[in-house]
């Protein structure tokens, strides 16, 4: 048996490539960013951070070899997202986001359509962007449900040979693009079919941007993520060629599912990211503050315990992480438990960790001008954004467990028959 988190040189690199491209680009966007009044000009503003980001190559290193990429696998996108998310979530966002839109051209896509969609992507130049057109206003939770339940309200109509795309969606990252025209590159899902049975009813749909066919409504003021592009917008018979469907058509539910579960570890590593950018701030002021006192807080024992239990939670979520991403490389029976636990308990913990934080530093960190309160804004979404782990994260994982053939040893690698 060998367990070793060594990272390997190539991997070092390119931690500490990626560390030194958020200090120094990614550092100065919320200054940028932050003052300006409207979500749309704060995502404008981000443009240039996101264009060095691609011509770096950092987009690239997100897609797979074997597509025309630079990817080694997701525990590399891991390290490298930790990097980023730690000094700006939002321009991160926008580029895992976009990742996220590409999966279900990447694991359903034909040759021809990896060829075709791609292209724009795979350069160093430009900023491009891609969302996966999941979420709907009212909800997603219940995508699959059959009737009388509403289950996915978008719809495409056969027309010759086009699909005519109609509903609304909320939530995309980035799916108006940087004009309200839509991205890059849209994978809508979407109901292809009416025989009641959502298994064979729901497809995904590659939209490339359309010269017409997509109506903005707002974008969202959100929480967190202050300069990441959500918003609502609606499909009014959007044409697209029918050879546009990923994988088979009626097949949408479980390659939603598939693009999901990769993210999902993701998730789990987004946390780690915050706790720790909150975890250095706190440290440092411990160390530093005195608070009237004699000496630094951090000799107090309440102070060093709490730093003491964050720093302990920072490293439990970031190897569950890494072990959820080393199995779903590897394509492991355990990959989607894992990928489920570590989102789960990545965000949940990113929020207790930053929170327990707060308390330490006192007053001061609801100020805006320091770190932890927009951290704590940025973490808040984890748990209920990538699928929301009490609608749809831990109901995967209470169906996991319910199968009558579940080895609750199985995700460790320690069931009978593992090495």
């Amino acid at each position: 048996m060998a367990i070793d988190f060594t990272l390997t040189p190539e991997q070092r690199a390119l931690q500490s490539g990626a560390r030194q491209f958020a200090r120094e680009v990614l550092s100065g966007v919320r200054a940028a960013t932050d003052m300006l009044p409207t979500a749309e000009q704060r995502f404008l503003a981000t443009r240039p951070a996101y264009e060095a980001m691609v011509a770096a190559g950092y987009l690239r290193k997100c897609i797979p070899a074997p597509a025309g990429g630079d990817g080694n696998g997701l525990v590399d996108m891991a390290i490298m997202a930790e990097e980023f998310y730690s000094v700006n979530a939002s321009v991160t966002l926008t580029m895992l986001g976009t990742v996220l839109g590409l999966l279900p051209v990447l694991i359903g896509g034909t040759p021809e359509q990896c060829g075709r969609f791609l292209g724009p992507f795979l350069q160093k130049r430009g900023a491009p962007l891609a969302g996966f057109c999941s979420s709907e206003p009212g909800g997603s939770a219940n995508a699959g449900s059959p009737p009388p339940g509403e289950g996915v309200r978008t719809t495409a109509r056969a027309d010759g040979e086009e699909w005519v795309i109609n509903g609304r969606k909320k939530w995309v990252s980035s799916a108006t693009g940087w004009d309200r025209k839509g991205a890059d590159l849209l994978c809508v899902v979407c109901r292809t079919g009416s025989s009641g049975s959502p298994g064979k009813d729901i497809s995904v749909i590659a939209v490339e941007r359309p010269e017409r066919g997509i109506v903005f409504e707002r974008a969202i003021e959100s929480m967190g993520h202050r300069a990441h592009l959500v918003t609502e917008f609606a499909f009014e018979e959007l044409r697209v060629p029918r050879s546009h469907v990923l994988g088979e058509q009626g097949a949408g539910l479980a390659l939603s599912e598939a693009s999901f579960t990769g993210t999902a570890a993701l998730v789990g590593i987004f946390g780690v990211a915050l706790m720790r950018a909150a975890f250095d701030f706190a440290l440092h002021f411990a160390r530093t503050e005195r608070r009237g006192g004699i000496h630094p807080i951090i000799e107090h024992q309440a102070v060093g315990y709490a730093l003491a239990d964050a720093k302990t939670a920072i490293e439990a979520a970031r190897y569950l992480s890494w072990r959820a991403c080393h199995a779903l490389d590897r394509q492991s029976p355990a990959a989607a438990e894992l990928s489920v636990q570590a989102k789960v308990f990545g965000s949940e913990t990113a929020v207790r960790v930053i929170t327990d934080l707060m308390r330490v530093v006192g007053i001061d960190s609801y100020d805006r001008a320091l770190p932890l309160a927009s951290l704590l804004q940025d973490a808040l979404a984890l748990p209920i954004f990538d699928g929301g782990n009490m609608g749809i994260r831990r109901r995967q994982l209470h169906n996991m467990i319910m199968q009558p053939g579940y080895d609750p040893l199985s995700a460790s690698g320690a069931a009978e028959g593992h090495p």
